[in-house]
């Protein structure tokens, strides 16, 4: 008996399954590592050593630098030329253009908001054509880019008739003053005669143009038609908050003094409100904000009320507009903006045109939608509306032949949803998105989780204070997703660093491109996904350097060896490499009662005596010189001390480059409990 207790038994690890911090270290299979750090399980024997990030340089290879600490960080595509683009804490903006090595300047301080308002609403963009980026800020309202200037839209709103005029024999023409900044674009309208008549009976939007900021400079004026008199006044269309909205409540009566009639904005804690009231039928139909204003904050005291114009009884109703700007998408040849539970949904083709009659709002009003919208995305010719915990889906969007828009609206998700606005995005025919307790992918109608090898990490990620930034990158030819985020390490460190989980064919490793690497965006360059990222001011580009060293951690499963109840003394192990000339690892063997002391291994040769006596090499300059091994194969074996009914290792270096192809064991099996 005491002889069989004494059996060697070998265990060769080979099958590269991926990371599952779920189950204990004991309980995973043996193919499984319980912390994968760095190193890509690619296949059968074949563990890549991922590259380290790189600082991005200038065409004059100096680092790139932001002029101050980045608080959104995104990508964009104008006239074939990509750009990174950072969004900063001062609210400006800068670009880094990827085939000139140039950085510029997007937007001067002050143009966004600020990081504070950021960190609670993000900054959100989006992709126009190959014409031009859309931004939409949470407060401050939508902007465009178009790699020359930002453009506030800013466009024309409602067109309303204050004088109809006399005497038209055919319908004028419409004259709308120019646009406030370079670079905006010019709206127009068209009139018609009121049937049977020789009045102006009503103003059509054409286009409401962009880079409208100033209601002060915005005019309306007829001419031709061989009539005179007709008069209109217009309103600037905003997605700021802090502005002002009047809807009439009841038109009254006896209204007949077009002329001086007004309407008074009062409270709310705001400034620069102003109106013009229009009449048809001597009541009050619409007021048109000729100044949206500016700092309104509170609905529940402010007032709009009708003066002069000789009638009674009207009565309208301010509201203020305090709902951030939550998400933005181009869908279906149009821009879509999320704000509180409503969608605003642009004209056919137009990215600024937000009142003719093709576009329009949607409000969500089912109970599926808990709270208000958190983000919106366009992909797989759906668009994707996230809640907290719901997912919708827009499809099927068609203009009828009176000119509106129709489109179905299907909830596919009434339980699982996020607020994670930057961790969304698509994936080849899915949506990959995460939120506070895990990752999914949406298919179809069909939700479905992927991250519970990922479990044991959720509660030590940084929710509350960090985002989590998400994308696409190609590593080792695979086209892979990754997650952004802040973590407590535990295990190794004891302390927080961001880290990412990276996905690919149904496993998750990790990578670490930086302690303090808080932002990511994704880049299509040249057919090549590849990933950047921002420590504070710094731009890096993530997984391209590939001779820097860079820390790799391995830990195995603690495996029973295929017999749980009998206690094993580790007597050998072994780690096979390739390509790994000169490397350094260091070994632990592990049990369920704790590790090994370090074990030291470098491919080198060394050369020794008959006596045991290790000879050193020395040159010509009394330099010793060590041997190493070039062939592209090299096994690093020692004596092992551990015990335990459970048996692993860990394995880590800061080589960078290699390969790891086998984790071998050998021991001899003792005492049953």
């Amino acid at each position: 008996m005491a002889a069989a207790e004494q059996k060697k038994s070998y265990q060769v690890i080979k099958q590269f399954k991926g990371l599952n911090t779920k189950a204990n270290r004991t309980a995973i299979d043996e193919a499984e590592f319980s912390w994968l750090e760095n190193a890509q399980p690619i296949g059968f024997g074949n563990i890549k050593i991922i590259p380290n990030s790189s600082a991005v340089q200038n065409a004059s290879n100096v680092a790139v630098t932001f002029s101050s600490d980045v608080v959104y960080l995104t990508s964009c595509n104008i006239d074939v030329t990509d750009y990174v683009v950072a969004f900063l804490t001062d609210g400006s903006a800068e670009y880094y253009n990827i085939a000139t090595k140039v950085k510029g300047t997007v937007a001067a301080a002050g143009t966004f908001s600020s990081s504070v308002v950021s960190n609670q609403y993000p900054i959100n963009t989006t992709q126009w054509y190959n014409d031009r980026m859309l931004i939409l800020d949470p407060a401050k309202g939508y902007f465009s880019w178009d790699g020359k200037n930002v453009i506030s839209i800013g466009s024309v709103g409602t067109i309303g008739i204050t004088n109809s005029g006399s005497a038209y024999t055919t319908a004028p023409t419409v004259v709308i003053s120019g646009y406030d900044q370079t670079g905006g674009t010019q709206a127009n309208a068209t009139s018609s005669l009121v049937s049977g008549g020789n009045t102006v009976g009503f103003v059509s939007l054409v286009n409401g143009g962009s880079g409208y900021t100033n209601g002060a400079n915005l005019t309306v004026t007829f001419s031709g038609g061989g009539g005179t008199g007709a008069s209109a006044v217009a309103g600037i269309t905003t997605f700021a908050t802090g502005t002002v909205s009047v809807n009439v409540v009841s038109g009254g009566s006896g209204y007949t003094n077009a002329a001086n009639i007004g309407v008074t904005i009062s409270g709310g804690g705001g400034t620069g409100a102003a109106g013009k009231p229009i009449v048809l039928g001597n009541a009050v139909t619409q007021v048109i904000l000729t100044n949206n204003g500016t700092g309104y904050t509170n609905s529940a005291n402010i007032t709009a009320t009708i003066t002069g114009g000789g009638g009674t009884g009207a009565v309208l109703e301010a509201i203020v507009n305090t709902q951030q700007n939550v998400g933005i998408a181009s869908f279906s040849g149009r821009v879509w903006i999320a704000q509180g539970r409503t969608i605003y949904y642009s004209a056919a083709g137009s990215y600024s045109d937000f009142t003719s009659v093709s576009a329009g709002s949607v409000t969500l009003t089912d109970s599926t939608l808990h709270g208000n919208i958190k983000q919106l995305l366009s992909a797989n010719n759906f668009l994707y509306i996230f809640g907290d915990d719901s997912i919708n889906v827009f499809s099927d969007v068609r203009v009828t032949t009176s000119g509106s828009t129709l489109f179905t609206n299907t909830n596919v998700s009434a339980s699982v949803g996020t607020k994670l606005a930057y961790a969304i995005f698509p994936y080849f025919r899915s949506v990959l998105f995460m939120n506070n307790y895990g990752i999914y992918a949406l298919v179809g109608s069909t939700t479905s989780k992927i991250s519970d090898p990922l479990d044991g990490m959720f509660p030590n990620i940084d929710f509350a204070t960090e985002e989590v930034t998400a994308g696409q990158v190609l590593l080792n030819n695979i086209l892979c997703a990754a997650f952004n985020f802040r973590y407590y390490d535990s295990i190794f460190t004891q302390s927080y660093r961001y880290i990412q989980v990276v996905f690919f064919e149904k496993k998750w490793f990790i990578t670490s491109q930086g302690n303090d690497l808080q932002y990511t965006t994704s880049v299509p360059v040249s057919g090549i996904i590849t990933m950047y990222g921002t420590r504070g001011r710094d731009l890096y580009r993530l997984y391209s350097d590939l001779t820097s060293n860079i820390t790799s951690r391995i830990q195995t499963a603690l495996m029973s060896m295929s017999d749980p109840i009998r206690t094993k003394q580790a007597l050998k192990f072994g780690v096979e490499a390739s390509e790994a000339a000169g490397n350094k690892i260091v070994v632990t063997v592990d049990s369920e009662y704790g590790s090994s002391p370090p074990y030291v291994m470098i491919d080198q040769a060394t050369w020794i005596n008959n006596y045991g006596t290790i000879i050193p090499w020395i040159n010509n300059s009394l330099t010793t010189i060590a041997w190493i091994y070039t062939q592209g194969y090299y096994l690093y074996k020692s004596d092992a001390q551990q015990w335990g009914k459970y048996l692993g290792l860990t394995v880590t270096s800061e080589a960078p480059a290699f390969v790891y192809n086998t984790f071998e064991f050998e021991q001899e099996l003792r005492v049953r409990f």
